[in-house]
């Protein structure tokens, strides 16, 4: 009996001082086995006397049953301690600062070029591109620009042979649409891109930028059509009372030419510095399509009429975003980029 109490009282201070699961099962092992202590001491029962054996047993069997319940809550100790050390070294340090990862945008020029884009497309135009290095024959020939015109100049135009350039319009684009649409009009087209002039960089001033031109064929197109286009896109763009004026002005592939001013976006047209007190902004140029342009492109000028109009989304973006240096645009300053995060 004193052997019982002794394992008794050793395997349970064991089991409390014990330090981790492997230790654990060594004192498991070492009390509970079939070489251990307890059963050790169940070989005692040969030793007594029959009254003794079942009393023994019993003080035995408990004393196992103690050793084992023991063990087990000394190992879900042991776990939830292990658990609780791991999730404190793998914890999230919530009072840190956020980190706010960076996020670019789109470009100002592309945000003006997609706009845009969505008004005519919803007016019912296709959209069409062309070759930055073109013909000499689609950017002026076909546009009824006749030899010897200003703008043939090696001073405005970078050619890169006698025959290829650097299209300084996106109206090669009209003329390359013209010559493959001509048997399936009506069209209606708008034509955004890249062009490129010989031009001193300044303020306002630039030798690369670009355009979105548009252009309308069909029966019946008159000059009431383009300004309705126009006025809608500038009420679009800038304010929906804003309004248009049209004045005489000439190019060499519309007939009668216009320029176009609008309502002055910044005063609503009672007069400002930005207006310079008319008004008025001047912003793009258009006019109805010229007979020569629509026969050189095989379409019967008496029977079929159309409109164009041409503006530079530099100025509409410089507009629209109260941009004062073009060149801003070019030279990628974060800190002006990120003036247009979504």
């Amino acid at each position: 009996m004193l052997d019982l109490e002794k394992v008794k009282s050793e395997a349970l201070e064991a089991i409390k001082n014990v330090a981790d699961e492997k230790a654990l099962e060594e004192l498991r092992i070492e009390y509970l086995s079939k070489k251990g202590k307890i059963q050790a001491l169940m070989q005692e029962m040969k030793n007594l006397s029959a009254e003794e054996k079942p009393k023994f047993g019993q003080l035995v069997n408990d004393l196992k049953n103690s050793v084992t319940e023991t063990l087990e809550n000394k190992k879900e100790e042991l776990g939830s301690a292990l658990l609780n050390a791991k999730l404190i070294a793998e914890k999230v340090d919530i009072t840190l600062d956020e980190y706010t990862p960076k996020i670019g945008t789109l470009h100002p020029l592309t945000l003006v070029e997609k706009e845009l884009m969505d008004i005519f497309i919803g007016m019912g135009y296709n959209v069409a591109e062309g070759p930055e290095v073109e013909f000499d024959e689609y950017n002026f020939t076909r546009a009824n620009t006749p030899e010897g015109h200003p703008a043939r100049d090696m001073q405005d135009t970078f050619y890169v042979d006698v025959n290829k350039l650097l299209r300084s319009q996106t109206t090669a684009i009209q003329m390359r649409v013209l010559e493959a649409e001509h048997d399936k009009l009506p069209i209606k087209v708008i034509c955004p891109g890249k062009v490129y002039r010989r031009d001193d960089d300044d303020a306002t001033h630039s030798h690369q930028f670009m355009q979105c031109e548009g252009l309308v064929i069909g029966e019946n197109i008159t000059v009431a059509d383009l300004k309705g286009t126009l006025e809608l896109m500038i009420r679009e763009l800038f304010a929906k009372d804003a309004k248009i004026r049209f004045r005489p002005s000439y190019f060499p592939f519309t007939e009668p030419s216009f320029e176009v001013d609008m309502t002055c976006h910044v005063c609503g047209g009672k007069g400002c510095p930005t207006c310079k007190g008319t008004g008025w902004i001047e912003i793009l140029g258009s006019g109805m399509v010229h007979p020569n342009v629509l026969e050189a492109a095989g379409i019967d000028s008496k029977k079929y009429t159309g409109f164009a109009f041409g503006v530079g989304i530099d100025r509409l973006a410089m507009m629209k975003y109260g941009i004062n240096d073009i060149r801003d645009l070019f030279t990628n300053d974060i800190r002006f980029l990120n003036g247009f995060k979504r």
